[in-house]
């Protein structure tokens, strides 16, 4: 009897278990990868990046039959509308979860467009705060059709991992939705969005082929887009931030008509100190190199690299922040620095955050070179101490 009871409790137990009956299958829903958004008379134009997740795991490249993925697009009166109207034509559910990147227009994040359109983002409870953030002059769908070289995945291209080329050079820092939120927040309420470019530098035995690559920045603020900083005006932002980054310069030989050298730099400091003085706030900033030589021609010594480098680098900076004075930008988020080492007097000067920047507002700029690494000796050329 005691043996009927406990079968009959247990087969009762086991009915009443939900068990996974509600949960959909890997294979019944499409996973999205990519939005770009933007927005033309009057309406919200949506692009949405559906991935094919079979050629993901694959080592040797993604299967030749099939797409890599399909581009829907929709628009709208408002965002989640023209949403509604894409979900009407696909017939599997759709996972947010895996969303890596958004690709803006300029007219996108105008005005208080942008901080909703963002926010709309953020509100959804499938996507994450590691979700890039990109913007750009071209046409969002041309970028969306881009796949990289030699046909890898999509999950590898530099949309969707830019830090896979760190290594090689850091020329515009990623952007996600957590840092861009806190950009926001802090002083100078403005942050630089990396500028997405198509590029036609590769070309296979058949055709030329495009690739996407990040030329500049896009600035907005709280009250909407302000501008670009891009065709070499971003370069000097690689070397005012304080993570470490990797980058290039290339510059003039004293006393050689034609002879240009390009020297690998790898960023190890930079140091922005305020100065205060009778109501006034000026920075001096710090920043030290460690150089590398890659190839060049005939005896030079060390003096002249360190002064070329540190020519160039001067020159960078200085460009990048008259360019970023000229659309009202704090660039360099000088306003932050000040609201951190001396918050008293940022309060006394500050506008809506801001404060007052001149060209004369950074008024040193030093660059020490520590080691210059003349890489292999192949050749009898040197370089002399």
């Amino acid at each position: 009897m005691k043996k009927k009871i406990t079968l009959l409790v247990s087969l009762t137990a086991v009915l009443l278990l939900s068990g996974c009956w509600d949960v959909s299958e890997p294979q019944r829903m499409y996973y999205v990868d990519g939005i770009g958004v933007d927005f033309k008379d009057g309406q919200y134009e949506i692009y949405m990046q559906i991935i094919n997740f079979a050629n993901v795991a694959k080592s040797e490249g993604p299967s030749p039959q099939g797409p890599q993925s399909e581009i829907g697009y929709a628009k709208g009166k408002t965002m989640e509308e023209a949403f509604f109207k894409l979900y009407r034509s696909i017939d599997q559910e759709v996972f947010w979860g895996h969303l890596t990147y958004l690709l803006f227009s300029e007219n996108a994040l105008k005005s208080e467009k942008g901080i909703a359109i963002i926010d709309s983002f953020l509100r959804h409870r499938e996507t994450r705060y590691q979700i890039l953030t990109y913007i750009t002059k071209e046409p969002i769908k041309d970028i969306f059709l881009i796949t990289p070289l030699l046909n890898k995945s999509l999950t590898a291209s530099k949309l969707s991992n830019p830090l896979h080329t760190k290594e090689i050079e850091t020329y515009v820092e990623p952007v996600d939705l957590r840092n861009l939120v806190i950009a926001l927040n802090e002083p100078g309420h403005e942050v630089n969005i990396p500028l997405v470019s198509i590029s036609k530098s590769w070309e296979t035995t058949e055709e030329p082929t495009k690739e996407t690559e990040l030329t500049g920045v896009g600035v907005i603020s709280k009250d909407g887009f302000k501008g670009y900083l891009d065709n070499g005006d971003a370069r000097g932002i690689q070397w005012m931030f304080h993570k470490k980054t990797r980058g290039e310069v290339t510059f003039k030989l004293d006393n050689k008509e034609k002879e240009y050298l390009t020297v690998d730099l790898e960023k190890l400091s930079t140091d922005i100190k305020p100065i205060v003085k009778n109501n006034e706030v000026t920075f001096e900033v710090d920043i030290k190199f460690n150089a590398i030589i890659n190839g060049f021609k005939g005896k030079i010594n060390t003096d002249q690299i360190r002064k070329g480098i540190i020519k160039a680098v001067k020159t960078d900076i200085t460009k990048t922040y008259e360019e970023s004075l000229n659309i009202d930008v704090d660039v360099f988020r000088l306003s932050e620095q000040l609201y951190r080492k001396d918050v008293k007097m940022w309060k006394k000067i500050h506008k809506d955050g801001k404060i007052p920047l001149t060209k004369d507002t950074i008024s040193k700029l030093n660059i020490t070179v520590n080691k210059v690494n003349p890489g292999r000796k192949s050749f009898d050329e040197t370089i002399k101490e």
